[in-house]
């Protein structure tokens, strides 16, 4: 985590409402880097990448913007994959969810290649489970989890050469409570680990966490996928498609703490920030708090795996 590379992706192809596209530059505004740098880490800012322009059309065959789609994720694919290659912890700056199909891609088949288990948190208000038979509007940003999974366009689920790109079994979904009817049945047939507000009303978000970072040790990647919109709207109104009842600011905290104290985190996706929803860019500012929990800030010192490795 000493080597970070950040990578803007820039666009909202894939989602509902304009304006994530403004995401990367609202994390940057919000002091991302520096924030990395005061806990010791060589930051990169690789830029943003560039793609195709949002063409605002309708779906076709039960997609939105699919070419566009793919080609933001063939870039982002390759630019994940460079840099954990180089031995760097990628940071994607989005932009909206569908981008996570080429970073996740390229994580998988980093660890394939690295002998190296992966487990994916995935922090969202949806399950992002929806396929084009199922979508009510044809959004890709509400596809990217069954995409991973192999259910989607061949374009984008055989992006890591190898479909399913993930296993569902590696993956854990964090803070749902928003599930379109036809996509509840897949998401229950298909057995996706979940634990939605329900289960954290019952149970805890630390107990969440306990279960769905178990089996985290030195032989894994983590990867977070942290969709701001998981966040209540409360603390993080800058989002595309708020839902109200989420985590609470101290929860969320919790999460990114619990995942840093593995020791374990090797790339990161934040996304779905947009600053044209924004207030005084609030959420851009919490997503950099958040980070720097991820990375280590606490009120107290802290032992982690990572300071006794196996």
């Amino acid at each position: 985590m000493d080597r970070v590379t950040l990578i803007g992706a820039p666009t909202d192809v894939g989602a509902s409402r304009l304006g994530c596209r403004l995401g990367p530059q609202a994390l940057r505004i919000a002091g991302l880097g520096p924030a990395l740098e005061a806990f010791g880490a060589e930051v990169v800012d690789a830029g943003d990448l560039a793609g195709p322009p949002n063409p605002q059309s309708p779906p076709v065959a039960g997609y939105r913007h699919l070419p566009e789609v793919v080609a933001w994720n063939v870039a982002v694919h390759d630019a994940v994959r460079r840099e954990l290659a180089a031995d760097r912890l990628p940071i994607v700056l989005g932009g909206d969810h569908c981008v996570a199909i080429g970073s996740i891609s390229a994580v998988a088949e980093h660890c394939r290649a690295t002998g190296k288990r992966l487990r994916v948190i995935w922090v969202d208000a949806h399950a992002d489970f929806n396929t084009a038979e199922l979508t009510p509007s044809g959004n890709i940003h509400g596809m990217p989890v069954a995409c991973l999974c192999g259910l989607g366009p061949d374009e984008l689920t055989g992006l890591a050469e190898r479909v399913p790109a993930v296993d569902i079994a590696d993956i854990r979904s964090i803070g749902l409570r928003c599930v379109d009817a036809g996509e509840k049945k897949l998401v229950r047939a298909a057995g996706l680990d979940v634990y939605d507000m329900r289960w954290i009303d019952e149970h805890g978000m630390r107990a969440a966490m306990h279960t769905a970072l178990a089996g985290v040790d030195a032989d894994t990647h983590l990867h977070l996928s942290l969709d701001l919109d998981f966040v209540d709207p409360d603390h993080a109104p800058g989002v595309g498609t708020p839902v109200i009842g989420g985590p609470t600011y101290r929860e969320v905290q919790l999460v990114m703490e619990m995942i840093a104290d593995t020791g374990r985190l090797g790339s990161l996706d934040i996304v779905e920030v947009n600053p044209a929803l924004d207030v005084r860019n609030k959420t851009a500012e919490l997503a950099v708090e958040l980070v720097e929990s991820l990375f280590g800030k606490s009120t107290l010192e802290r032992v982690t795996p990572a300071d006794h490795p196996a």
